[in-house]
């Protein structure tokens, strides 16, 4: 019995930022993308302001992609506190969003959650002091308890994760120092590698660099829109 596995071919990009002038289509590049890849992850900031008019604008040019498209939120589309009505419209336009859920597409466990801050090793946020602090670092470790719920769920092979936030700082590298802890969180990272997976995926991070690793030594891309890729297009091609 022959048990190698066709590759698949994801096309990955976050930080889409679609405003309400739609002063940039990705209609074409949506067009594009569905012939050089068997499915589309979409890594967070899909909106610039969380607006629902930006959503059906996003929702408009998703049309254009003849591929399956999944990925998660990021922080921008929780701007306006529609983020809930944001996501049925990205739904409704067929997108498979998740948020702490995962799905199988084409032998393949796509898992998603948007993530949090709280920085990285040993100056990560710890649980202590005051209320609003000890809020802050508990969104972070709901996040990755969401997230390893999820990953015990995949029961594929081979599987990618889906973050807006960083889980490293190997692809943050070359923002500023000062916003490191609000770029992503190592638990995630701690997290993941409790598992084996084949891919991570993020966005959030605009500058840094595109490849990195997780201290369990797993693949990780920041595939923030601005990031320059290998291919050098706007988003990235990986095959899992």
């Amino acid at each position: 019995m022959n048990d190698v596995q066709t590759p698949l071919k994801v096309a990955a990009m976050g930080d889409l930022h679609v405003r309400e002038d739609n002063a940039e289509s990705y209609r074409d590049l949506f067009g594009e993308i569905s012939r050089e890849a068997d499915v589309l992850v979409l890594a967070g900031d899909l909106t610039d302001l969380g607006k629902p008019r930006e959503a059906e604008l996003l929702a408009q040019d998703l049309k254009a992609c003849s591929i399956p498209v999944v990925g998660v939120l990021g922080n921008h589309d929780y701007e306006c506190g529609a983020h809930e009505e944001v996501a049925r419209i990205l739904r409704d336009a067929g997108m498979r969003l998740l948020d702490g859920q995962s799905v199988e597409i084409g032998g393949v466990g796509f898992v998603g959650v948007k993530g949090f801050a709280g920085g990285f090793g040993r100056r990560m946020l710890g649980y202590f002091g005051e209320p609003a602090m000890k809020q802050f670092v508990n969104e972070t470790m709901n996040e990755t308890l969401r997230l390893e719920n999820a990953m015990r769920q995949v029961r594929a092979k081979r599987s990618v994760v889906i973050l807006h936030y960083a889980p490293v700082t190997d692809t943050i590298e070359s923002e500023p120092l000062e916003i490191y802890p609000f770029l992503g969180s190592s638990r995630l990272a701690e997290t993941i590698d409790r598992f084996k997976v084949n891919a991570i995926v993020h966005g959030h991070a605009h500058r840094g660099r595109f490849e990195g690793r997780t201290p369990g030594g797993q693949p990780v891309y920041n595939v923030a829109k601005h990031i320059e890729k290998p291919n050098g297009k706007p988003y990235a091609i990986l095959e899992v």
